[in-house]
């Protein structure tokens, strides 16, 4: 679905991604993990080319999106929807508005489908009683939720997830977990998700790339990513108090 192939970023004069080698299988759900500055959103930009590699390319279903232009881009990114880290909601438009935004951007559909297609998507996120309200007036949790109907209003074949979970309490951060696997077998998506926490890559993902120092040390399902020997897989597990075992543990100093 989207390859990488020896992609190569340098920002700042820092290599950011050191020829990535990586495949993104059709309907899976993949977490890229790692410490702060190791890649990861820049990987994700790289996928709808909002940067370009200095080197390799990117793929989507065979076709080069690293090299494309003009409407072969814009084809291109219509199999995307982002959920970008803020839920990116226009504050002067109310929920059902802002999850319309795409069709009357982008389309020629007629209001009455646009009301029926956004209704659809806010039922799917739990969010059907919540169209009228502003982005002030809910919750962030809420306002994620919003950001994902909009992502999916369009019906894409693959959603990107920016930190979906940063800045949210526990339960919230649950509650969307959740709603990532809900999208991944109601609408049969491939799903990417950038993310610190590894907890929610560990509950949701299929497969779990670690990135460390421009490189993927790690590539495994959450099951032998736990149980991996890679020194920098192991401090990050220990980090956030992840045992062999599976657990959640936070041991007592």
């Amino acid at each position: 679905m989207i390859r990488f192939e020896q992609v190569t970023k340098t920002l700042g004069g820092r290599k950011v991604l050191d020829g990535i080698d990586l495949e993104i299988r059709e309907g899976e759900t993949l977490a890229i993990v790692g410490p702060s500055g190791t890649g990861k959103s820049v990987s994700l930009k790289h996928m709808v080319r909002l940067m370009t590699p200095d080197a390799g390319r990117v793929l989507v279903g065979g076709e080069a999106i690293s090299e494309a232009t003009g409407r072969d881009l814009e084809r291109l990114r219509e199999k995307f929807g982002v959920l970008f880290q803020g839920g990116a909601l226009l504050e002067w438009l109310n929920v059902f508005e802002n999850v319309a935004l795409p069709l009357r951007e982008k389309t020629q559909t007629g209001e009455d489908e646009i009301t029926e297609r956004v209704r659809e998507k806010l039922r799917l996120v739990g969010l059907e009683k919540d169209e009228l309200k502003h982005p002030s007036e809910i919750s962030g949790g809420m306002r994620k939720r919003a950001g994902l109907a909009r992502a999916i209003i369009r019906n894409p074949e693959i959603i990107l997830y920016d930190e979906p979970t940063s800045g949210l309490d526990p339960v919230s951060s649950r509650t969307i977990d959740a709603l990532i696997e809900d999208m991944r077998q109601k609408l049969t998506v491939t799903s990417v998700v950038v993310t610190h926490d590894l907890h929610s890559a560990l509950s949701i993902a299929t497969r779990i790339a670690m990135l460390s120092e421009g490189r993927i040390v790690e590539l495994a399902t959450p099951e032998d990513f736990i149980k991996s020997k890679t020194e920098a897989v192991v401090r990050f597990l220990e980090a956030q108090y992840i045992t062999t075992r599976g657990s959640w543990e936070k041991h007592t100093l």
